[in-house]
């Protein structure tokens, strides 16, 4: 009997958060047994996408891009729209994509089940965050038991970064060995400039950690 060594796929935007998802999935079970999987789902900006590729080629991991865009025929918002301005509405705010992290672990499980791979990795975060439905542990956990169901197939979704502020986050990378590269190459900013406008809140929020993180090892950001 055949043994198969234990094999994850990380959903992969090139950003800080999926980017420390990868670092861990690789110091787990090793770069040669570890994928990922890019969407292309009509974002705005081609920046993350450009990102993403580049990290996977660097670090020698397969990766493979899915197009999900028919989404933009059927929703609407600020991530997918480039003449709107970004802003929260209410409690939630209108980079909010409805059924994208549905959507993302959906296509990811059924591509991990053809390749024999149960573990699944996502970089999502119910602690800082931007108030999305889709990031919070209970959905998550029960799109885990929904494709369990769906596909008659064990998968094991893994979400380290969970219960993590983005200070916390930032010193995951650092344990990681993967501060710097992850500094350095990976893109947050929902307005598509590289390096970050520093003032959208995905840019606030990875500055405000980076700060604190900062703060706390002893140094300034420079």
């Amino acid at each position: 009997m055949t043994i198969q060594t234990p094999k994850a796929v990380v959903i992969f935007s090139g950003g800080q958060d999926s980017t420390t998802c990868l670092f861990q999935a690789i110091a787990e079970f090793g770069k040669e047994n570890v994928e990922v999987l890019t969407f292309q789902y009509g974002q705005r900006h081609s920046i993350e996408l450009e990102k993403a590729e580049w990290i996977a080629k660097d670090l020698g991991v397969k990766q493979t891009l899915i197009d999900t865009s028919v989404i933009k025929a059927i929703t609407t918002n600020a991530l997918m729209d480039n003449s709107a301005k970004i802003e929260q509405q209410g409690s939630t705010p209108n980079t909010f994509v409805d059924g994208r992290n549905a959507l993302f672990l959906l296509y990811t499980a059924i591509y991990a089940k053809g390749q024999g791979i149960q573990t699944i990795f996502t970089g999502v975060c119910e602690t800082d965050f931007s108030g999305y439905p889709d990031c919070r542990d209970v959905f998550v956990k029960s799109m885990n038991v929904t494709l369990n169901l769906a596909m008659d197939y064990n998968f094991n979704i893994r979400t380290p970064l969970m219960y993590l502020t983005k200070k916390e986050t930032w010193a995951l990378a650092d344990k990681l060995g993967a501060f710097d590269y992850i500094r350095e190459h990976t893109h947050t900013c929902y307005l598509g400039i590289e390096g970050g406008c520093h003032d959208c809140p995905s840019c606030i929020l990875r500055e405000k950690g980076l700060n604190e993180y900062l703060a706390e090892r002893g140094q300034s950001n420079v």
